[in-house]
């Protein structure tokens, strides 16, 4: 294992006050003075998004009713309150974040219809190759902040530009030692266990925090499960009266399961569980899984949903250490500096029997952001942001040889592997022995003016990205705020193939490029307690391979297409916050223009227009929340691809009474032609709630349900997930104060519910997601 590392700055501590309101009267009566005393007050229990401070994006310690934009923070009261253990749970709460599964481990989040950022402590964390990639552990998080549409100026040129999620880190206490220790247990022999602990070293000077989880998951699908451990240790340090340092650690390591659902997805099998049988068969008799294979029904079978495209001797694994510090000093009365630094490095190794195969054998990014913001005045501040990425990647990929739909899921464990023909490995490089992955670049051996070789994300990349951004934030009346921001990055890009074929020399390039970003907006206060806003923003962002590396494309060259993807957002919202109610709820209508990564490292253009609201009620004894998000996602006058056009070019139609097969073959690369198609794999509509009750001070009940309407899961839409929904609900009981178990019980209904497998419904005529059923986990914490 490669180590490095740097020294880094970051957190923030985040007070949720409650607000209380007294009235005093007093009356007399004959001689003798009597004194009544009646109070109010509001009880939050901290699950509420209206008290929250939003660090990072717009700037520091800003009120929710305060932001143009669409935002949930959620704490880390909430996280534990909605039983949030991936990004996926986000929609919990959040509306317009509905996600594919990402191959039953999502690295990335899914914002209005498209994948977006994943921010720690306001940098730009390594994530997923579309989506797919390491797990992400919450052990180190304190608040996840939610925010819709394209990172904003100060965090700079980015990748994906639906939303993005900033995770806030857990910082040390200087002033109060305190723990929590929790133990789970769940079905499938699912258990973890969770430490944490803080203290101060030298009171109201220097504290530390540690804390670690360990998770030994099981799993309801077959040849699966996860074990992982995270430690994460945080020290804050208070020099003087005028600065704050926060450096966190956290070392993780997971093994896991490449999770591909279950193949031929036909509309009986979404509606009734019932899966056509039969292996498919190549042109040459063979019945190994490749392109152009054919199916012949042999039957239809209700298909045991734990039955899925995994393999027992898959070997799928990922160590990753990230380094945060965060320093901040008041210069005078009127400045004031931050400085955030990052490091994280990744090794990553899967090597799965059907053919695939992803090697990172080291990523280390590395980013220094330094802020100085100016008050001119009480009405006039500006932000001036200077900032510096390195990204390095090595990594070996080969993705070209999968093919999925021609597997009998129902047979035995050798339908569904792949060992490569000596053809095959021609167009290959072999690592290691036995291990063939693509070389990062095309070569033409025989001379017959074409390449020799498949091609997918292999590449030993380097990029430089320097920017430059400026925010000036006004206050023109007591009403009337507006935000003005302009960003530039210039990167440095280098790519060569790291393990050209023997007697070729590697190839390589490298490119420069500079990117534009701008953003206006305003907030005005229409009375106390409502606030309406308007945002617009211009982003040009960047294509990028696993763990954010860069590829050599067409002609052994980095495509000046990678860094030509414009998106736009216009936004318009209400908030309601009102200081002496316990509601707040705020509704926003937007139109977004973006480009999504396709597989083949083309972009797709996709326009949505939409709208979301939520709405929150927090006082002791009740909490209830509700999202609502209708969504119109479509390509915009773009091109797309399948991996198939439709599930039935599978199949040939000898057998028409169960599916009128197409015998074009199956995987079948099929590109559509530019449209204004609705996007598949993205509800149209959704609605979520959540509630709890204290029926006693020691007795807690809650629930929370999603319902989602019908969608299209492949382009063409023969096929589509119906409406679906899930109920939950979980019931925790206090012995002591500083001791509480807790029952969560999901799906309680036991629905058969469906997802997308991939982003970008690449897969979608191929794979459909099985959802877990009826299942239930136990938590024991305790406080010390």
């Amino acid at each position: 294992m490669k180590h490095a590392y740097l020294a880094l700055s970051l957190a923030t501590i985040l007070n949720t006050p409650l607000v209380a309101f007294a009235a005093e009267k007093t009356q007399a009566k004959d001689s003798i003075e009597h004194i009544e005393v009646a109070g109010q007050v509001i009880k939050s229990q901290g699950l509420s998004v209206k008290n929250e401070t939003i660090d990072g994006p717009f700037g520091d310690n800003l009120a929710l009713q305060d932001i143009a934009r669409s935002v949930t923070p959620i704490s880390s009261e909430l996280i534990e309150q909605l039983n949030i253990t991936t990004l996926q749970d986000v929609l919990a709460v959040s509306p317009n974040t509905y996600s594919a599964s990402g191959f039953g481990a999502p690295s990335l989040p899914t914002i209005r219809g498209q994948l977006g950022e994943l921010f720690q402590d306001g940098t730009r964390r390594q994530a997923g190759n579309n989506g797919f990639g390491v797990p992400l552990s919450f052990n180190s998080v304190e608040q996840i902040d939610v925010v819709k549409g394209a990172p904003p100026v100060l965090f700079g040129s980015s990748q994906r530009n639906g939303g993005f999620v900033n995770l806030q880190s857990k910082v040390a206490s200087t002033d109060e030692s305190k723990g929590k220790a929790s133990l789970s247990a769940g079905r499938w022999d699912q258990y973890s266990a969770q430490i944490d602990y803080t203290a101060p070293i030298i009171k109201d000077k220097v504290g530390f925090r540690v804390s670690y989880e360990h998770l030994d998951h099981g799993s309801y699908y077959d040849y699966s499960g996860t074990k992982s451990d995270s430690l994460f240790a945080a020290l804050s340090i208070l020099p003087d009266d005028k600065s704050t340092w926060d450096i966190n650690f956290e070392l993780y390591q997971v093994e896991f399961t490449d999770n591909a659902g279950i193949n031929r997805p036909t509309q009986a099998l979404i509606d009734d569980g019932l899966y056509i049988t039969g292996q498919g068969v190549q042109a040459n008799g063979s019945t190994v899984p490749a392109a152009g294979s054919i199916v012949s029904p042999t039957g239809q079978v209700n298909i045991d949903r734990s039955t899925v495209l995994t393999d027992p001797d898959n070997q799928n694994e990922a160590t990753t250490y990230l380094i945060h510090s965060i320093y901040k000093r008041e210069l005078s009365a009127n400045a004031s500096l931050k400085n955030i630094t990052y490091f994280q490095h990744l090794q990553r190794e899967e090597i799965a029997q059907n053919s695939f195969v992803e090697i990172i054998d080291g990523a280390d990014t590395a980013q220094n952001r330094t802020e100085l913001t100016y008050s001119w005045n009480d009405e006039q501040q500006t932000i001036f942001a200077f900032d510096v990425r390195y990204n390095k990647v090595l990594g070996y990929s080969q993705f070209t040889t999968e093919a999925d739909l021609p597997i009998d899921l129902t047979g035995p464990l050798s339908n569904r592997r792949i060992p490569l023909t000596d053809a095959q490995k021609a167009r290959l490089v072999e690592l290691r022995p036995g291990v063939f992955v693509s070389p990062g670049a095309q070569y033409d051996i025989d001379n017959d003016g074409s390449g020799d070789f498949n091609l997918s994300d292999t590449t030993d990349s380097r990029s430089w990205q320097t920017g430059f951004a400026i925010q000036q934030d006004s206050d023109w009346t007591d009403k009337l705020h507006t935000s003005v921001g302009y960003r530039v990055d210039y990167y440095d890009v280098e790519a060569r193939d790291p393990i050209a074929p023997q007697g070729q020399t590697a190839a390589s390039d490298s490119i420069n490029d500079t990117l534009q970003s701008g953003q206006v907006s305003f907030n005005y206060k229409l009375n106390a307690d409502f606030t309406g806003y308007g945002a617009a923003s211009y982003n040009e962002a960047t294509s990028n391979s696993m763990a954010g590396g860069n590829v050599l494309g067409g002609g052994n060259v980095i495509s000046a297409q990678n860094f030509a993807t414009e998106n736009t957002l216009v936004e318009f919202g209400l908030k309601y916050a009102p200081i002496d109610s316990d509601w707040y709820a705020d509704g926003a209508v937007f139109s977004q223009r973006r480009s999504l990564r396709n597989r083949d490292g083309s972009n797709t253009g996709i326009r949505t227009t939409g709208f979301e609201s939520q709405v929150f009620y927090d006082a002791y004894p009740y909490w209830l929340s509700a999202g609502y998000s209708y969504i119109d996602a479509r390509y915009d006058n773009s091109a797309s691809s399948q991996d198939s056009a439709q599930v039935a070019d599978a199949f040939d139609n000898s057998r028409p009474d169960i599916i009128a097969g197409t015998g074009v073959g199956a995987p079948s690369f099929t590109p559509f032609a530019p449209s204004n198609s609705q996007v598949q794999g993205i509800p149209e509509q959704s609605f979520s709630f959540n509630g709890n009750y204290s029926i006693t001070s020691k007795w807690q009940t809650g629930f929370s349900g999603l319902y989602t309407k019908s969608y299209p899961l492949d382009f063409l839409q023969t096929v589509k997930i119906r409406d679906q929904y899930t109920l939950n609900v979980n019931t925790s009981y206090a012995f002591t104060p500083s001791t509480k178990l807790r029952l969560d019980v999901n799906n309680i209904t036991n629905q058969k519910n469906w997802r997308p497998v991939f982003e970008g419904g690449y897969f979608g005529a191929t794979l459909a997601f099985p959802e877990l059923p009826i299942n239930a986990k136990l938590t024991l914490t305790h406080k010390f």
